[in-house]
This record gives C-alpha cells, structure tokens and sequence, in this order.
C-alpha cells in the first residue's frame, strides 16, 4: 500500500456550482480521491453544489470542509450531512470547526467558547447519525429528546475536525475521527500538529485520527514560470487575510511564521508591502 498522499480537489461558495459538477466530474476521471467544500460565510452555501455533485459522480468523496455550530445548528448538520451521504451514496465526509470569528461575529453570533461549541456540535452530530435520541445539554449547544426521523445510510460516519492550536489539536485527538488543515500551514507545522492529534487519541484510549486533510494553494499552468507567477500571485491575496487572523489566534500565527525564515516584524511589514 503505498504511503503516498491522496489528492483531492478543493471546491468552494466562490464557484458556481455548474462549474463545481464540471470539476469534481473531471476530479473522478482523473483519479482523485475527493473533492473538499470549504464555506465561507456570504459566499454561496456549498451544499446544492455538493449534492449536484454527488449525483453526478459514482467514486470520488463528497467532502464538506468545514460546517460550524454557530450559523448552522448540529442537529442541522446531522440532518445535512445524513441526506448527503444518502445521496452519495456513503462517499460523504464532514469536517467541523469553529468558523472564522471575525464573520460570525459579524452576524451576532457568540464566539467565546469556540472548542466547547465543537466539542458539542462534534457530539450531537455523532449521536444523531447513529440513529440514537439525543439528551446533550452543552456548554454552547444542546439538544434534548432530538433523533433524526430517517435512519441515516453510515452510522459510524467518521467526523473530522479543523483545528491549529493546541487545544484544538488535543480536543481532536479526544473526540474526532480525523483532522483538517487550513490553508497557510507548512508541512513542519502539519508534522507537529498531527502528533499533538495522536498523543491525545492515545490519552483517551482512542484510535489514533484515521484521516487528515490539508488544503494546499495550487497553481497550474503549462508554463512553469507563468505558474510560479500565479502561485505568487494567489499567495500575495490569501497572505494579509491569513495574518490578520494571526493577529486574533495565535495559532494561526505560529503556523505562518513557521513557514519561512522571517521574524514576526518582517513578516508584517511584507505583509503591509502587499495590501
């Protein structure tokens, strides 16, 4: 069995979901091993892309990379996600995280226990997709006499979570099948995260995470020069959001200064150079 990594195709409410049936169709004939939806508050919801895309395909996964608990409630999700993996036909995979706080913030919405508010959601959603009825009262979120009226296809459907602190990382290892990696973060960084992952599945007499996901920023074009200038191009766009968000969680932070030689004052000034 070969050690190498599955490639997948990262989808998102930024492309239309035509064109999303038209890449995850050429994603299947080619050989990759899923296609990944990220959603992003204001942007298009990504589930009609997803389900058009699950019925056009018969092989390829049907990711969604991430739901959060704030906008869409877990007993939502369950319903959400058990519809999609029917219509998949068991390819579904669903990723949680917090969501970007800057966003939710914006819609009125609590952010100050964001590893609570997974840590529930991660709960209810699991319990639900095993058919059982559901008494959670949580920190954040709660549900109480919940069960799904339909008997979902997989009820051991594996449940991934994003995280880069390490908190986040020792509660993913505590309760979630898998771990997802935003973009930004360096292989270095994935390494020791992935470990923080294992060492805390070991304490809670846990599997270790059965997959993760790390999306990469990929530029391709026939011309290596002309993909290098895209490639710099697309990382010069991403690069001032990610730092501002390094400026709210350290996590994120570390992970960028990680990835290059730079002090933290280089860094923002290359980033200031860029807006």
């Amino acid at each position: 069995m070969s050690d190498l990594p599955k490639l997948s195709v990262r989808l998102h409410g930024g492309i239309d979901p035509s064109r999303c049936v038209t890449l995850a169709k050429a994603a299947e004939a080619r050989g990759f091993d899923s296609v990944w939806f990220a959603e992003n508050a204001f942007n298009r919801g990504v589930l009609p892309a997803a389900s058009a895309c699950a019925a056009a395909t018969s092989r390829v996964g049907i990711g969604i990379g991430v739901f959060n608990p704030h906008n869409r409630h877990p007993t939502l999700m369950a319903m959400e996600i058990g519809a999609l993996d029917e219509l998949a036909q068991g390819r579904a995979r669903l990723g949680i995280g917090s969501g970007i706080a800057a966003a939710t913030e914006r819609m009125g919405l609590g952010t100050d226990r964001p590893l609570a508010a997974v840590r529930d959601a991660i709960t209810i959603v699991r319990a639900m997709l095993k058919g059982e009825e559901v008494n959670h009262t949580g920190r954040v979120f709660s549900a109480h006499k919940v069960k799904l009226e339909y008997q979902p296809l997989r009820p051991d459907m594996p449940l991934l979570m994003a995280a880069r602190g390490e908190q986040a990382l020792a509660l993913c290892g505590a309760i979630a099948d898998g771990l997802m990696i935003s973009n930004m973060c360096p292989p270095g960084f994935t390494r020791r995260a992935v470990d923080v992952v294992r060492k805390s599945a070991q304490a809670a007499q846990r599997p270790p995470p059965a997959e993760v996901v790390q999306y990469v920023p990929c530029a391709v074009r026939p011309d290596r020069a002309e993909a290098h200038a895209l490639a710099k191009a697309t990382i010069a766009e991403m690069l001032p959001g990610f730092w501002s968000l390094g400026q709210r969680v350290p996590a994120a932070k570390s992970a960028l200064l990680r990835a290059g030689d730079l002090s933290e004052s280089d860094f923002a000034a290359a980033v200031d150079r860029l807006r």
